[in-house]
């Protein structure tokens, strides 16, 4: 064999053992092409559990926090706003002659609403004016009266009885001469004398008469000063009862005009410039800015409350605005035990129901900046923290 054959043939033996290496190269790199595909096959279909277990383990953690964090807390949705809404009624009748209040107005307390005619009213306070000073002067009159009468009745009665003696004494003395004529020789007198001393004893008779009567008159001084005391205490009383209804006319005069017994809204209005109203009417009604909340929680969440809790609040008209308060008192009895109609448990079939109890809840924060007040009856949820 030639040196060229030899050359040949070995450079055909390495060419096989070279495709002999590539071939098993390529084998072995598709075997591990295979394998990394089962792998990753492996990997793709175990991912949902792993997510589904990482899903398990957050939702616990999360119960658990929450339950930690609202451990103690009650809540509940039949939850209001509430306040004081004070009916404001008329208490005369007439025409509104001015209206000083809008819709939804802000009046200070005093601040002048309305006023109803007055002219009326006006009149009878002057009646009742010159009624008390009428009844002033009898009074003073009866005091001057009282005094005329303690002083000249004492008097009256000394001069009668002045006079009266004076009457006696010449009672006296005619008696004297009568007797002396009538006495005395028939022919020292005559029948004239006789008679005109029978006709003096007879005057002088009637004189004593006459004084022993206004001696008689006169003696009844307690009772004249008596009859004049009454007289005072009667025009006191005139004088009193016309101070009284001169009172009321100011008073009637002052129910013409309506004004506000406290700051708060005018909300309700019914009246306008103009409109008759009636006594006793209901005109509008003024809502004061203090408010709290009324929460009806269930029976069956009252048995740790304890007034002076905690609460947090929403106020669904208002997002992100949240209330602090305390829960004020818990009323003593079920809104089912007040109310128009309360349930007759002891009739027909029983189903227990569950009862709500209204609570007073204390609005502690301030209000927002940007609320003038909370309308009454508007949706709030309470958190109450139990102690």
């Amino acid at each position: 064999m030639s040196q060229a054959e030899q050359v040949t043939r070995e450079r055909d033996t390495k060419n096989r053992k070279s495709g002999t290496e590539d071939e098993e190269q390529n084998k072995k790199d598709e075997h591990d092409d295979e394998s990394g595909d089962e792998s990753e096959q492996k990997m793709h279909s175990r991912l949902p559990l792993f997510i589904a277990g990482a899903a398990i383990l957050i939702a616990i953690i999360a119960a658990a926090i929450y339950f930690l964090v609202t451990a103690g807390e009650v809540t509940t949705d039949d939850a209001y706003t509430d306040g004081n809404a004070i009916s404001m009624a008329s208490n005369v009748s007439g025409y509104v002659t001015a209206l000083y209040v809008n819709d939804n107005t802000f009046v200070r307390a005093g601040d002048l609403m309305l006023i109803i005619d007055p002219r009326a009213d006006a009149a009878a306070l002057q009646q009742a004016r010159a009624s008390l000073a009428l009844a002033q002067a009898q009074f003073s009159s009866a005091q001057v009266d009282l005094a005329e009468t303690e002083v000249k009745a004492p008097a009256q009665l000394r001069e009668a009885q002045a006079q009266l003696q004076q009457a006696q004494a010449q009672e006296f003395d005619t008696e004297r001469d009568y007797r002396m004529q009538v006495s005395a020789d028939r022919r020292a007198t005559s029948a004239a004398d006789i008679d005109q001393a029978t006709a003096q004893l007879r005057a002088a008779e009637a004189s004593v008469k006459q004084a022993q009567a206004q001696v008689a008159s006169a003696s009844l001084v307690p009772q004249m000063i008596e009859e004049a005391r009454q007289t005072v205490l009667q025009r006191q009383a005139q004088l009193q009862q016309a101070q009284a209804d001169l009172t009321q006319a100011q008073v009637d005069l002052s129910y013409n005009e309506i004004r506000a017994p406290q700051a708060g809204w005018v909300t309700m209005r019914n009246v306008d410039l103009g409109t008759y109203v009636q006594s006793g009417q209901q005109i509008f009604y003024i809502v004061s800015p203090d408010f709290w909340v009324t929460a009806n929680f269930k029976e069956t969440q009252l048995a740790h409350m304890r007034p002076g809790d905690r609460v947090r609040m929403t106020v669904d008209a208002y997002p992100g605005v949240v209330l602090y308060g305390h829960v004020g008192s818990i009323q003593e009895g079920s809104g089912a035990r007040f109310s128009a109609f309360p349930a007759e448990n002891a009739t027909g079939n029983y189903v227990k129901i569950v009862r709500r109890v209204p609570v007073k809840i204390v609005i502690d924060n301030t209000k927002p900046a940007n609320l003038n007040g909370l309308p009454l009856g508007i949706s709030v949820e309470p958190v109450v923290t139990i102690k």
